[in-house]
């Protein structure tokens, strides 16, 4: 028995004064709000309603349960108001996950722009140098970047291309010499970053002459974040390859410079990831669909303003 649709029929026929009536309203059969009336009254073993061929009559008992009807089916019906409303209009808490130094870069900046078009919207955003599990820690997206993603069954978004390039201190350049080719990086200290699906013991490059590859010999220093290996070549500790985004703040104040200034190295792809395409909530549409119009333009912005940093 659906006794929320009987509560319905119930209080129908009593705003309605008689079974046909509320059929009528309900697009239905007076024989079907009949039953159902009576269905309730057997389930609750309690007589709503005296009924005559002419007319009807609450109980006492009738009387109580319609005020308690009508108070369910008011928070019924806000509740699947709100509902509705989150997948049509953005707003509520945005649970967001980033791997960690590109959503500092890209992600915090570009939070403030879509909060200024849908200010309904507050953003919890979780930096993590993972990939998360979407369900069971709570995330409503994810932004990832790797080579392939895996097999997760999520719904995901490209939204556009990141590449690195080798970069090292002046100082160590003026030490060491500076590397014209990936070949000659076997005579320098190589740096290993790593990081969720990247190859931790090569370098692809891809330059003037296509596609290269630098194995690296073992690293006298490792460490899994981008912006700490930023601060190791900065100290001088060698040359490594590095995210863009990490990097155009060094270059720009001459703490780095970029090393094989006619290569990039390892690309990859950026997805937002989300849990279902159907009756996707707004705040997740919007906020992919931002990112994609946005993002893409900010990647080639930072990439053409790169070639001024190359090295001579």
């Amino acid at each position: 028995m659906d006794t929320l649709q009987n509560m319905r029929v119930f209080a129908r026929v009593v705003e309605s004064g008689s079974f046909t009536a509320a059929a009528q309203h309900l697009n239905t059969t007076t024989a079907y709000a009949s039953r159902a009336v009576s269905d309730l009254e057997a389930h609750l073993h309690t007589r709503l309603l005296n009924r005559t061929t002419r007319r009807i009559a609450l109980t006492e008992a009738g009387e109580r349960y319609l005020r308690r009807c009508q108070q369910i089916l008011a928070y019924v019906e806000e509740a699947e108001a709100e509902a509705s409303d989150a997948h049509a209009r953005p707003s509520g808490k945005l649970r967001m996950h980033a791997m960690a130094s590109f959503g500092g870069h890209y992600v915090v900046p570009a939070i403030g722009r879509y909060r200024q078009r849908y200010p309904d919207v507050s953003v919890e955003l979780t930096l993590a140098q993972r990939t998360p599990d979407l369900l069971d820690e709570g995330f409503d997206v994810s932004l990832v970047l790797g080579y392939h993603l895996p097999d997760s069954g999520l719904i995901s978004q490209r939204l556009g291309t990141a590449f690195s390039i080798a970069c090292a201190s002046p100082a160590y350049l003026e030490t060491h010499g500076v590397p014209k080719t990936p070949g000659e990086l076997a005579d320098h200290v190589c740096l290993r970053l790593v990081t969720p699906g990247s190859t931790f013991d090569k370098w692809d490059f891809d330059g003037p002459n296509g596609a290269e590859t630098f194995v690296l010999p073992p690293a006298p220093f490792q460490v899994n974040g981008a912006e700490a290996m930023a601060m190791a070549v900065r100290e001088g500790m060698g040359i490594a390859v590095l995210p863009t985004y990490t990097v155009m703040r060094g270059l720009k104040s001459g703490d780095l410079r970029w090393v094989l200034p006619d290569y990039t190295s390892q690309p990859m792809n950026i997805h937002a990831l989300y849990s279902s395409r159907e009756y996707l909530d707004a705040k997740i549409r919007t906020w992919v669909d931002f990112m994609r119009a946005e993002l893409p333009a900010t990647l080639a912005a930072e990439q053409a303003a790169l070639r001024q940093f190359a090295s001579t």
